[in-house]
This record gives C-alpha cells, structure tokens and sequence, in this order.
C-alpha cells in the first residue's frame, strides 16, 4: 500500500492549492464519473471540516464533516477514493479516520450520513445502521444511516 498523510483542516485553513485539489476530485467523481449535473461545490463547505489523504502523486482519499440541522446529529459526506486508489482500503482508511475525528470533536453525538444505497454493506461494517427506506438523490439510490454515539 503506497504511504499517505492524513490531513484534517477545517475550510478557513486550506490553502487555495489544497482547495482547488479537494474541489477538483469532487467533480471528477461525484459530477463527471458519476454523471450528474448539480451543485457539487455548496454553501456547506464554507464551515466543513476536510478530511483527506494524499501521498507524493496528490489526493487519495476525501471526506467532509459537517453540521446537522439537528443538534444530536453531526454528519460526513462526499466520501470518495480517487480512481487509481480503489480498491486498496483507502476507503475504510478514510472513513475510520472521519469517525475518530468527529468522536473526538463531537463524542456525544450520533453521526448521520446518507449513503449510497450499494455502500450499505461498507457503512454497516462501521456500525451504521440504515434509518430510512431508499431514497433517489440526483437519480442515485441513497439510504439515511445513522453511526450511534455510543458505538
């Protein structure tokens, strides 16, 4: 497995070399690979926290952490594991590494998330548990999971 740094920063630190990195695997994945057109890029990052790993080649992993509307809830997305890395546990990495930071900043909250419905396998090997029926978000099955504080 090639050797990668963990980084968390929240929006307000990145640099713009690192911004511009994080936003450009976004697209790539969640706009171009995935085809679908919407705002990839929202009002959410102003104040996310950005959990990322990258190694000598750029980023390999990504995650955001982000407030919930719901006071008991604090959430994670846009998860992703640039192309050339799938398949190679960066995906667990990067999720095991969201969780400890979020358990870290926020230990009494739940964590909520919404998944991609073919992920629930993944995110059920976390500890999530699904909390809603399969739901279409931009033509793409998700399912509204929930990691509970105390796991």
């Amino acid at each position: 497995m090639a050797e990668v740094t963990l980084t968390i920063k929240n929006n307000n630190k990145l640099n713009s070399s690192e911004l511009i990195t994080i936003m450009q695997a976004r697209v790539k994945v969640f706009v171009v690979e995935q085809n679908c057109a919407y705002q990839e890029v929202d009002d959410e990052d102003f104040n996310a926290r950005h959990v990322y790993l990258t190694n000598d080649h750029g980023l390999v992993a990504y995650t955001r952490i982000i407030s919930d509307d719901d006071p008991n809830y604090i959430r994670f997305g846009r998860v992703l594991v640039a192309k050339s890395y799938r398949h190679q546990q960066f995906g667990r990495q990067i999720v095991t590494e969201t969780i400890k930071e979020i358990r870290r900043l926020y230990p009494e909250k739940d964590i909520k998330i919404g998944a991609q419905n073919y992920l629930r396998n993944f995110y059920e090997s976390f500890g999530f548990q699904a909390v809603s029926d399969v739901y279409l978000e931009d033509d793409i099955p998700h399912i509204d999971m929930i990691l509970s504080e105390d796991h």
